[in-house]
């Protein structure tokens, strides 16, 4: 199983912070990236044997001096898309697909958005996984409708079979946010090259999934914990003093 970080995002909305420097790589808590708390969970999944890290032109070098620090067991390989701003920038199916051409990947995807926040065991998604035996999309029930409008939405069945998907939808009909992991057997490759080819959009994972789950079955899995969006300098200082408060307790 390979794992693919999506990290080649410019966050224009942190800005000056992430004019020269990825989101992904901002501090938290003591000098510790954001990206770092994913990792640790990454690299005790045994079925896990390589990581890929897919990012830009700017931000290649950063990431590289990233992994030289690390001290995990699993290999990570930087990928370039070979964009260089906000506006040429490939869409985050557009940098799955140049991942999975650039490293003839033909295997078990795990799919992660390298910007978000989370304290969920990722184990638990892998074992729904095993027990469905068909693509499975990390989600969390949420009661707030206006945050509801601001991401992708889940509508499911009673076996959390997906039966509906809205990408920032302004009446939300699911109660489920989608919030960027996704976990897809090999097959599911060839249908992500088809959705591209059929000239649908490169942008968000969210619309991928959409087409995904109308031609065969797919699941949610619905996390308990806690999960950050920290997508602007509000939502960044409120990470920071939520997990430096944890510490100070």
């Amino acid at each position: 199983m390979k794992c693919i970080l999506l990290c080649a995002g410019y966050a224009t909305r942190l800005y000056p912070l992430t004019e020269n420097y990825p989101k992904a790589l901002l501090e938290i808590e003591d000098g510790k990236p954001l990206l770092n708390y994913t990792m640790e969970q990454i690299d005790v999944l045994d079925e896990i044997d390589e990581v890929f890290l897919i990012t830009n032109e700017r931000f290649q070098d950063c990431f590289q001096e990233w992994v030289n620090g690390l001290n995990i067991r699993k290999p990570i390989t930087i990928i370039n898309d070979h964009t260089k701003n906000n506006d040429d920038r490939l869409g985050a199916i557009g940098d799955i697909q140049y991942t999975i051409n650039s490293q003839n990947i033909y295997d078990d995807v795990f799919i992660i958005l390298g910007d978000n926040l989370f304290d969920f065991d990722l184990k638990q998604l892998l074992d729904f996984y095993h027990e469905k035996e068909a693509p499975v999309v990390g989600g969390q029930y949420e009661n707030d409708r206006d945050l509801l409008t601001r991401l992708g939405v889940i509508e499911a069945d009673e076996n959390y079979k997906i039966v509906g998907f809205q990408e920032k939808p302004s009446t939300p009909k699911g109660n489920i946010k989608s919030f960027g992991i996704y976990l897809y057997p090999k097959h599911v490759i060839s249908v992500l090259k088809q959705y591209l080819e059929e000239g649908n959009k490169p942008d968000a994972p969210g619309y991928f999934l959409s087409y995904l789950y109308q031609k065969e079955p797919v699941y949610v899995f619905p996390f308990d914990g806690n999960w950050f969006d920290v997508g602007n300098h509000e939502a960044l200082e409120e990470v920071r003093a939520l997990y430096n408060k944890k510490k100070c307790n």
